[in-house]
């Protein structure tokens, strides 16, 4: 992919994108990060990451883009007493970063640590994970 020129159409169709997220966001309408299509070469997880600076790159606040993967589908599916903010008595799995995503979007990509359902991974269970899943 170092190799890869978008075409013109495709730098229109991108601009057209953040053009047009920018003009929803204006408007309050809530954005919701993720999709249910299957990108070959966007893998789970990693591909969030990248749609969050996308997000802030179409003139969401960083605050904006990270509520996009969490407190408006919550707001969306009406869970929002049950999940999608860090508050006593919700259900929360956390990404604990090693910079504030809230100065520089890629800060989500500087994970510390992850608590999930409970149990604590650290960097080093982590990337032992990922090494377990490039080998099967």
């Amino acid at each position: 992919f170092k190799s890869y020129q978008p075409s013109a159409f495709n730098r229109r169709y991108t601009q057209w994108f953040l053009d047009m997220v920018g003009k929803i966001n204006a408007k309050k309408i809530p954005i919701m990060a993720g999709t249910d299509c299957p990108i070959f070469y966007q893998p789970p997880g990693r591909s969030l990451h990248q749609e969050l600076v996308v997000l802030v790159e179409a003139g969401l606040t960083p605050l904006e883009a990270l509520q996009s993967a969490t407190l408006n589908p919550a707001r969306y599916f009406g869970l929002q007493n049950e999940l999608g903010t860090v508050t006593e008595n919700k259900w929360a799995d956390l990404v604990i970063l090693d910079d504030n995503p809230l100065v520089d979007i890629n800060n989500t990509r500087k994970i510390h640590a992850v608590i999930k359902q409970g149990k604590y991974y650290d960097r080093d269970a982590l990337d032992q994970l990922l090494d377990n899943l490039k080998n099967q």
